[in-house]
């Protein structure tokens, strides 16, 4: 079927795009026409998009997303997750590897993707584990997971505690031209803790997590980095030191990125009340308000390259218990650009052409997947937003299976309209497609 999407501001820094035009998505799943003439138009027939005041721009990757699959459905499936990333205007995510078996082998790879193509609906790019079952020992069998589709590495939702394992795995992924994304969490300084170690914590009388024990690892992988010249990428970093690191690496040419949440740039440890609300409890955790602060500039000013979801879902009853018994995580894939467009995009504060940036081609670039461009011959994966479309979340605006967010009731502006993979709409009017 072939589209036109008519009216919007087409933005891609990519190609130095950013102009009111139509775009004409043939029937190949490919952009035929930039601007088409009437006659290239009455030739392919197309559905008719109104763009008119919205915005379109290359299909949206969450890098940093959680399925559960296999072996933890309850929680989510890979057809619940893509339906959410659906929902969000995301063609493409990649699936952290802690299910159940592990993904460390080729086999859990394959599986995911095969699940994926039977939703059709947003493209999945497994994450292979650092290490056999994500105990931080033996090496997992990376070549295998290469062979079978694996875009990066991470042993995510726990560190690698040892900085000589660290090594060893750096300098096999570097082979391969992979990625490792850290999970910097020293487990010695954490320990139990569930919040930000501060006043909050001592006020709540909860387990406190000082940032030293994300800041000492992102500093040592860092430089595990600088020894072994393998790419690295420090997931969900929450404090303004950490940044510091990352920044300062980057100035030194080292081959070091990172990303955000967006529960860690609008939310902070004050957000947690005596109420404890378990939709509160991430890993890491919520860190101070000057935290968020530096990280919602970092992102603005180039030093943050990704923003992710870090999409966790879990099920009802596993957050309705005590906060310390319950499960880290939160889901974010269908927030997660309404907040950024609320309060970043609309209020001035990020432009368009930075928004694409650390959404479309950054994610890409890092997990080594080809760049999805607005050009005539460009595959046609697509993100239309409307960039003023007030809404309050409920739990029915959530098109996952989980509804684990502490954002449910907050009023945003702006939400994904239609997104299309290779010209498939997955996304029509604000509604999954299939």
């Amino acid at each position: 079927m072939s589209y036109l999407i008519s009216g919007a501001r087409v933005v891609d820094p990519q190609v130095d795009l950013d102009r009111v035009a139509g775009v004409l998505v043939g029937d190949d799943g490919r952009i035929a026409a930039i601007d088409p003439s009437d006659d290239e138009v009455r030739a392919a027939d197309p559905v008719v998009i109104d763009g008119h005041g919205q915005v379109l721009v290359p299909g949206l990757f969450d890098m940093h997303v959680h399925f559960r699959d296999p072996g933890q459905e309850y929680k989510e499936t890979i057809a619940g997750g893509v339906r959410a990333a659906a929902k969000g205007g995301y063609t493409d995510v990649a699936t952290m590897p802690n299910t159940t078996p592990v993904c460390d082998t080729g086999t859990v790879v394959t599986y995911q993707l095969q699940k994926a193509a039977e939703a059709n609906l947003a493209r999945v790019h497994p994450i292979g584990a650092l290490t056999m079952g994500e105990r931080g020992e033996q090496l997992a069998e990376i070549g295998d997971m290469v062979q079978a589709g694996a875009c990066a590495f991470s042993d995510d939702g726990h560190g690698v505690q040892y900085a000589g394992i660290m090594r060893t795995v750096m300098d096999y992924v570097k082979q391969f031209d992979r990625v490792v994304i850290s999970h910097c969490q020293d487990d010695s300084l954490v320990g139990k803790g569930v919040v930000n170690e501060g006043v909050v914590s001592t006020r709540l009388g909860l387990a406190g997590w000082p940032a030293q024990g994300e800041e000492i690892h992102i500093d040592r992988d860092i430089q595990l980095s600088e020894l072994t010249g393998c790419a690295f990428h420090a997931a969900h970093v929450t404090t303004a030191a950490g940044v510091e690191m990352v920044r300062a690496a980057k100035e030194r040419g080292d081959d070091v990125t990172c990303e955000v949440c967006p529960h860690h740039l609008f939310l902070c440890e004050d957000d947690i009340t005596d109420a404890y609300d378990t939709n509160f409890k991430m890993n890491p955790p919520l860190r101070t308000a000057e935290d968020a602060r530096a990280l919602r500039e970092a992102l603005c000013d180039g030093t943050i390259d990704c923003l992710v979801s870090d999409h966790a879902p879990h099920a009802t009853h596993e957050k309705q218990v005590e906060f310390e018994r319950a499960p880290f995580g939160i889901v974010g894939l269908e927030t997660e650009l309404p907040l950024v467009l609320t309060h970043l995009v609309n209020p001035g504060l990020m432009t368009w052409q930075r928004l694409v940036e650390v959404t479309a081609v950054n994610p890409r670039r890092r997990c080594r997947l080809d760049p999805v461009r607005i050009e005539v011959g460009g595959e046609a994966t697509l993100t239309l937003v409307n960039p003023h479309d007030p809404f309050t979340v409920t739990e029915d605006f959530l098109a996952g299976s989980a509804h684990n967010t502490p954002f449910i009731g907050a009023r945003l502006d702006g939400r994904a309209s239609h997104a299309f993979v290779c010209g498939h709409a997955i996304l029509m009017d604000g509604k999954v497609a299939c």
